[in-house]
């Protein structure tokens, strides 16, 4: 039988920050990446610091590679409906505090914004997402390229590697059928299990240091502790929506709107819209 792991949000914030365990981070990025990626160092910026009072909603956490690049991981439970947004400020703050004053423009790192999400961000059925910026011209359309002097220069071969590369993995979109090592990491990230089966790059260290177990004592306080905090406000956030549907529901009902209509509006149940209907709570 399959033993459930820690969550992968709550090792990022307690456990994957140690150089022993960069081989679970580093498995995960090299199979999304599809190239290997070695991590030279954890780093902080002013958007990643964590502090014992952060929420469990959101983590994040800043690589630097070997070979020069900056990989930030962010994961997000609850819903933000600017998160695009966020993801632009967050890679252009990157920019600015990774280059020095004075310094050439040609000295900014190459970084990649990787984003976990555990809500509907956008409109898309896939579960995986690549941003492919490419300069495309509106009249011949053609694409831009770099010149012979760029690509020696910058070690490029499109525009598109000079800027920012972003990863979107919408976990609840997938269906727990891995097809492939990404989709092994995907089923970890929604389920926090790894099949005996898997092959993926950093599973195997996942298996064997994510286990509860494995946690000091005061780690396993600290892990429950966020685990009931998960469950008291994934239970306030319930109640609050459906308050909200009940509320919609009971002024369309006013307008005359019928049940089949209000339930594919509200998400209520044909029996709680007939309840409402009675004038009970």
């Amino acid at each position: 039988m399959t033993k459930k792991l820690i969550r992968f949000d709550w090792a990022m914030k307690k456990l994957l920050r140690h150089k022993a365990n960069f081989g679970i981070l580093e498995g995960f990025l090299s199979e999304l990446l599809r190239f290997d990626v070695t991590i030279e160092s954890i780093l902080e910026s002013e958007g990643n610091k964590q502090d014992e009072y952060d929420k469990y909603n959101r983590v994040d956490i800043l690589v630097k590679s070997q070979s020069n690049e900056l990989l930030l991981v962010e994961i997000q439970n609850d819903s933000q409906i600017d998160y695009f947004q966020r993801m632009l400020f967050g890679v252009s703050k990157l920019i600015t505090e990774y280059i020095k004053e004075g310094e050439p423009y040609g000295t900014i790192k190459k970084i990649y914004s990787i984003n976990i999400v555990y809500f509907g961000l956008g409109q898309g059925k896939d579960y995986v997402y690549e941003y492919k910026g490419e300069f495309v011209g509106l009249h011949e359309n053609d694409i831009l390229l770099p010149t012979s002097l760029q690509k020696q220069g910058f070690k490029v071969e499109k525009v598109s590697d000079i800027f920012p590369k972003y990863y979107i993995l919408k976990v609840n979109n997938f269906n727990n059928i891995a097809k492939d090592t990404l989709d092994e990491w995907v089923y970890f990230l929604k389920n926090s299990e790894v099949k005996d089966t898997f092959k993926a790059k950093g599973l195997d260290k996942a298996k064997e240091k994510l286990r509860y177990e494995r946690l000091t004592d005061e780690e396993k306080k600290m892990y429950d502790r966020f685990q009931e905090n998960r469950r008291i406000e994934n239970s306030v956030r319930y109640t609050a929506r459906q308050e909200q549907a009940a509320e919609i529901a009971k002024r369309m009902i006013v307008a005359g709107s019928k049940d089949d209509f209000i339930a594919q509006m509200t998400d209520l149940t044909l029996e709680q819209i007939a309840q409402l209907r009675r004038g009970e709570d």
